[in-house]
């Protein structure tokens, strides 16, 4: 509970509510009283219905879908905020959206990324705490201070309680190779070995399986990611490791479930047993109901990042 100073206040935009009462009830505290909604052509229409002058205020907001309503919501709620005198802003944004868009892929792409930071910190947030970006360079974006929490601890202690540390029969798969050094942190945790899925991306939201590196074969693979949307990376990379490598058993875990489009019908008829993902996204209502997918929660980490963003001390130990 804390402790000291003016005081705290989290609010919340309509992105994902539940997750910011969790972080409420880890923190102790009770949700700050807005009004979150829109008019009649589509504006967005924020109210705070109680004073926070002074007071270290979070929004806890993703921006997921609808990803510009959410953004907007959290633009408008910072600057609201601002107005009305509160004493420091944290944007708390569990998932990033527009991550992706961090480079310029081909001539005159934007950088989406970036222009997402820009609006951010104009609004007026004085620092943002997040979870892992999908590009980790995207914290350089910004010009006030970043906070980008990771998932795989979350991961592993749940693997660790579950399967115990140096398991001989399970290995950690990387779905591709930007995520090696995700996954080799996390296979160090875990005591496990590492295996890498090759792939080559013809066209967005597309993925050809090419080669597996390391031996799979008649293993257990944990598949790990930062985020699954339409899920052919990962369904593509348990084929590989079943088909190609010879793997008994593929569970996979991602940080963020977006889950569009053919998420769900390719998830279950694909071979993987389980997906695991964190809640910094809620489940879409627009999806049908899938047995193999399971929830962890995000909010005794988030709710400790804001306890010690507080208090000025210290977060690097959330890190590790």
């Amino acid at each position: 509970m804390i402790a000291h100073g003016k005081g705290i206040k989290v609010f919340t935009g309509n992105s994902n509510p539940v997750l910011a009462d969790l972080i409420c009830k880890n923190l102790g505290v009770s949700m700050g009283c807005s009004t979150v909604s829109s008019f009649a052509d589509g504006e967005c229409a924020i109210s705070i219905t109680e004073p926070v002058r002074g007071l270290d205020v979070f929004i806890v907001q993703s921006t997921c879908k609808p990803v510009n309503d959410s953004l907007m919501e959290l633009l408008v709620m910072i600057d609201a905020l601002r107005r009305a005198s509160a004493g420091r802003i944290t944007a708390v944004i569990p998932y990033f959206g527009y991550a992706r868009q961090d480079r310029k892929a081909k001539a005159r792409d934007p950088i989406s990324a970036k222009l997402v930071a820009n609006l951010i910190t104009k609004a007026g947030a004085d620092r943002v705490l997040t979870m892992d970006l999908h590009a980790a360079q995207i914290q350089g974006f910004f010009d006030i201070p970043v906070d980008n929490l990771f998932g795989a601890p979350l991961f592993a202690q749940h693997y660790l309680r579950k399967f115990g540390y140096g398991n001989e029969d399970m290995i950690v798969l990387s779905p591709d190779v930007g995520s090696v050094a995700r996954a080799r942190t996390f296979a160090m945790k875990m005591g496990l070995g590492l295996a890498i899925v090759d792939k080559r991306r013809e066209k967005a939201n597309q993925s050809e399986v090419m080669n597996l590196i390391g031996d799979v074969a008649g293993k257990t693979c944990i598949l790990l990611d930062d985020l699954v949307d339409t899920a052919g990376s990962l369904c593509g990379a348990a084929k590989a490791a079943v088909e190609v490598g010879g793997a008994k058993k593929v569970i996979a875990c991602a940080t963020h479930g977006v889950l569009s489009g053919p998420a769900i019908e390719r998830l279950e008829s694909s071979v993987i047993d389980e997906l695991l993902l964190l809640d910094t996204i809620p489940y879409p209502k627009d999806q049908p109901k899938s047995d193999k997918i399971q929830y962890l929660s995000v909010a005794p980490v988030f709710a400790e990042a804001i306890t010690r963003i507080y208090e000025e001390v210290s977060i690097s130990s959330l890190f590790e």
